[in-house]
C-alpha cells in the first residue's frame, strides 16, 4: 500500500467519523417537545451553604424549589451529578392539582397518581408518554445554577 492510498483511506475514515458525529448529536434546545407544558425562560442560583439548599451537598437528597419553572422545580443530588426537573406533571396540562409532591427521591402527582423517579425522570410504571422535563444545571463551587 502506498502512502498516497493510505492518506486517501485516512481522509475517507475521517469524513465518515465526522458525518457520524455531526448527524448523531443534537442540541438540548429541542429537548422539550411536550405539548402539555410551555417552557419558560428562567435562571436560579442555589447556594448549598444556605440551610434551605444544604441537603444538596449529599447524594440521595432532593428538594423542591418554588418560584422557578412552571410550578417550581425538583433538584436532586444523584451522587454523580445534580439534576433539576419541572415540578408539574408532564402528562397533563397544568391545573390546580398538577404540581407534584416530593416524596424522598420521587415526584408524585395527586391528580392522577403518576409517580416519577428524580434520578432519571421516568415514570415508575414506564407506561406514560412523557418523562419529567429536565432543566440545565451547572455547578460553580457551592453554587448550583439551574436554567432553561
Amino acid at each position: 500500500m502506498t502512502i498516497s492510498s493510505s492518506i486517501k483511506i485516512f481522509k475517507r475514515g475521517l469524513i465518515a467519523v465526522f458525518c457520524t458525529l455531526a448527524f448523531s448529536c443534537s442540541s438540548d434546545d429541542n429537548r422539550i417537545n411536550n405539548p402539555n407544558i410551555n417552557p419558560l425562560s428562567f435562571s436560579i442560583d442555589l447556594n448549598t451553604n444556605f440551610p434551605e439548599y444544604s441537603k444538596l451537598q449529599f447524594p440521595g437528597n432532593a428538594i423542591y424549589v418554588p418560584n422557578a419553572g412552571v410550578r417550581g422545580i425538583f433538584v436532586i443530588n444523584t451522587g454523580s451529578s445534580i439534576r433539576a426537573w419541572e415540578a408539574t406533571d408532564p402528562n397533563h396540562v397544568p391545573n390546580s392539582c398538577s404540581t407534584m409532591n416530593l416524596n424522598g427521591v420521587e415526584a408524585n402527582c395527586s391528580c392522577e397518581d403518576n409517580r416519577y423517579t428524580l434520578y432519571t425522570g421516568q415514570d415508575l410504571n414506564q407506561e406514560l408518554p412523557y418523562t419529567l422535563i429536565e432543566y440545565r444545571v451547572s455547578e460553580n463551587g457551592n453554587n448550583i445554577i439551574i436554567s432553561n
